[in-house]
This record gives structure tokens, sequence and C-alpha cells, in this order.
């Protein structure tokens, strides 16, 4: 099967360090690799990566892949292209506590912003990147509807927001007829963290994919994407301890059960996490800086889990 005839893979590449400790001519190998083998979803943001980069502040990962997007005519007929907005730093050390946010005004600018480092006139979906409690919801949606309405924005998604916020502005989207929230984007893997905890790196008190947000989600066709969903390598790689807030007993019960369906698979037990998001109708997110870990991860993700199999993976609690 040619790349052109491919199916598209339900695998997400994160391009959240491109341009910073992932150099141009990698982003480029790994974009290129992604394509050829059937990837489509491509997802970035605004402030990817202020904490690695020069000035301190993001755009690094959306210049890249506008370069990338012009150095191959044709190519943006076959990928899509999600980023998002609402938590660059207003200026370099001002993060967390001054961020762009989501009011009309920061909505709009950012986009623009966006736009323009990726050379482009629009994009294929388009995440609030953190909640902003500071701006009222219908606020932020109706900035949504300007660029919807507009053509510039196809999709809308929610990232690190509770449910009912999200269905907030879904409401309210419905009642002004513009296009309302149907995905969203949120850290979760196989392993569950103990009740209070967050796993390192997830800052934001929603971040994690909760039972109620999957279940929102379930109940009303959203889509979910799924962030680490590999711990950060640390399913696999002996170099790296799994964090310790999924230390407990009913983890030790999961990964029992992971490497029993992963050598039945012939497997590793991150490409059997990923395969389980698949089959629970979750896109998982790569963000990888090598070739194999991407070519691995394509591989996962068309891993054929059996229901039984599944349904073990589903069980321990």
């Amino acid at each position: 099967m040619t790349a052109d005839t491919a199916p598209s893979s339900p695998l997400v590449l994160g391009a959240m360090m491109f341009g910073t400790t992932i150099d141009e001519t990698t982003s480029f190998a790994l974009l290129d690799r992604f394509v050829e083998r059937g990837g489509s979803w491509i997802d970035t943001a605004d402030c990817y990566s202020f904490w690695a980069s020069a000035s301190g502040q993001g755009g690094d990962s959306e210049r890249v892949i506008g370069r990338w997007l012009r150095a191959r005519p044709g190519v943006r007929d076959r990928v899509r292209i999600a980023t998002k907005l609402g938590a660059e730093p207003q200026w370099a050390g001002s993060w967390p506590d001054r961020r762009a946010g989501l009011s009309r005004r920061a909505v709009l600018e950012a986009f623009a912003g966006s736009l323009d480092r990726l050379g482009l006139d629009s994009v294929d979906m388009l995440w609030l990147h953190q909640e902003d409690r500071s701006t009222p919801i219908e606020e932020t949606v109706d900035a949504l509807a300007e660029l919807t309405s507009a053509g510039r924005v196809r999709r809308v998604g929610a990232s690190n927001h509770p449910a009912w916020r999200v269905e907030r502005a879904r409401a309210h989207a419905r009642s002004v007829g513009s296009i309302p929230i149907d995905a969203l984007q949120l850290n979760a893997t196989y392993l569950r963290v103990r009740p209070g905890t967050r796993p390192p790196g997830v800052e934001h008190r929603f971040g994690v994919l909760s039972d109620e947000q999957r279940d929102f989600a379930e109940a009303n066709g959203l889509d979910v994407w799924a962030y680490t969903p590999l711990l950060s390598g640390a399913y696999d790689n002996p170099g790296k301890q799994i964090p310790e807030v999924y230390d407990h007993p009913g983890n030790e019960r999961r990964l029992a059960v992971l490497d029993e369906v992963a050598g039945e698979l012939g497997a590793t037990r991150g490409q059997t996490v990923l395969a389980w998001h698949v089959a629970h109708g979750v896109r998982p997110m790569l963000g990888g800086s090598k070739l194999e870990q991407l070519d691995a991860a394509l591989d996962a993700v068309r891993l054929p889990l059996t229901g039984e199999q599944v349904a073990r993976l589903d069980e321990p609690q």
C-alpha cells in the first residue's frame, strides 16, 4: 500500500519541541515519515515551547511546521493542522501568573499570530489550551464563532478544561448558531494516578482525563486526544522510572495485565498502551524525537487487540 492510499492513522504527531530541543532537520524527517505512513493530524500551540526557547516565548514549533509546509508543495492537502491558544506568556518569565488568556482580543490576536507563523489561512482544529476563569466562557465562544464563521477554523476543541465549562461553551455555541466544541485534549495513559495527585508536568487542575470527562465525551460524541500516553518512555525505558504518583496496588495489577497482553501481541508495554487507547476510540499523541519511536507508535495503533484483551486490560482497578 502506498502512502497516497494508506488509511489515515489514529495517531497524532505532537510537535511541542520542534524548533527547540528537536532541531529543524529532525523535525522535518519526523513530519515526512508521519505523512508517508498515513498520519494526518499534527498538533502544536502558540506557546510551544517557551520554556525551552531562547526568547522565553513560544512560536518556534509553529514556525518549523510553516517552513515544512512551504517546503513540501501539496502536503497541506494530506495533513490536518491543530494549534492551541491561551497559554502563551504575556512576556518572557511571566508564566503561569500572566498568560494570554481567552478574552476575545486575546483569542483573535493569538490566532492571527499562529496563522502568520504557520503560513496558513485556516486550521483544521483550534484548541483552547487552558481554561481562563477571568473571562466568561461565552466571550471566548463568541470569538471562536467569528473565526469559524469566516472559515478560518474548521473545528474547536478544549484542552485542560472541566466538563461543566465545556458543556456551557457548547450550549452557548448552539444558542448563537456556531460550531460547538467537539473534542477534548487531556493527559491520559493506562496507569492511574493516586487520588489527589497529578502526573509530573500536568499543572492544570482538570488536565488529567477523569471518568466524568470520559463519560461526558462518550455521551456527547466528542473526540478525546490523549497527551503523554507513554509516560515519556517510562513504560519501556529501563533508564526512566514510572512516576511515583502511579505507585499503588491497583497499578501493580494493571502492569501485570499489561505485560500479559503485550506478550501475547509480541509488542512492548508502550505499544500496547497506544493500542488500548485506540480500542477505546481515543487518539493518542506522540511527541518523540526519534524516527524509530514514531515508527513503533504508528505500528502500535494498528495492533489488533481482541475484545477479550481489552476487557482484561480494563478490569483492574
